[in-house]
């Protein structure tokens, strides 16, 4: 991929996400590569960018880097989008932020670690009001939930693992019909059933 000023190379990604885990080493990490790779795989077959979803696959929750014993001054989606914005990488800043909406409402949001200020809330409502959600936002929201720490794996085992780790919210079951949507959406960009691209993982992850 040509490199730009909204978007790091795919070696400058690579260093940086390195980085990012020595700083919080965790599950996260291994998440991160599996929905890049979830993607990448995508984007070959749908007619977008492999090497752009990959890097915003990876870094999507790059925020995470900030969190010591799971707390951290800002939830990951605010210190992502600081990060990647103070390097200049817009594109990746955007879905650092739409990857956690993909209802596009305010409501959605609740963090499991701290309670968001009050200018970050009213700064979400302004994003998410100016916000038209391109091919990438809703792939990263896709394999966001696609992409487990164990790799890659169908939409309802990790839908139920996060609930049950979790809990129900509010727009528990108004999101996971939206990524149905969303799987179904890329499905006819990809012209299959995007599960047949990673399915012996997906058995693994079912039988193994």
């Amino acid at each position: 991929m040509k490199p730009n000023s909204l978007i790091p190379t795919r070696d400058e990604a690579e260093a940086l996400f390195v980085w990012a885990g020595e700083q919080n080493p965790g599950p996260w990490t291994e998440h991160c590569r599996a929905a890049a790779r979830a993607a990448e795989a995508i984007a070959s077959k749908g007619g977008l960018n492999p090497d752009k979803a990959y890097i915003l696959g990876l870094f999507h929750d790059i925020g995470y880097y900030s969190y010591r014993d799971g707390k951290s001054e800002k939830d990951h989606i605010f210190a992502g989008y600081d990060l990647m914005m103070e390097k200049g990488y817009d594109d990746v800043a955007k879905i650092c932020l739409t990857h956690s909406f993909p209802c596009n409402d305010i409501r959605e949001f609740a963090s499991s670690y701290i309670k968001c200020i009050d200018s970050e809330m009213d700064f979400i409502t302004a994003f998410l009001a100016e916000t038209v959600y391109d091919d990438y936002d809703k792939l990263i929201q896709l394999c966001d939930c696609l992409g487990a720490a164990q790799g890659i794996v169908i939409l309802e085992k990790r839908l139920v693992e996060v609930v049950m780790r979790k809990g129900f919210g509010d727009f528990t079951l108004r999101k996971w019909d939206k990524w149905f949507a969303l799987k179904d959406y890329f499905d006819k960009k990809c012209g299959m059933n995007i599960y047949n691209l990673f399915c012996d993982e997906i058995k693994a992850s079912i039988f193994g």
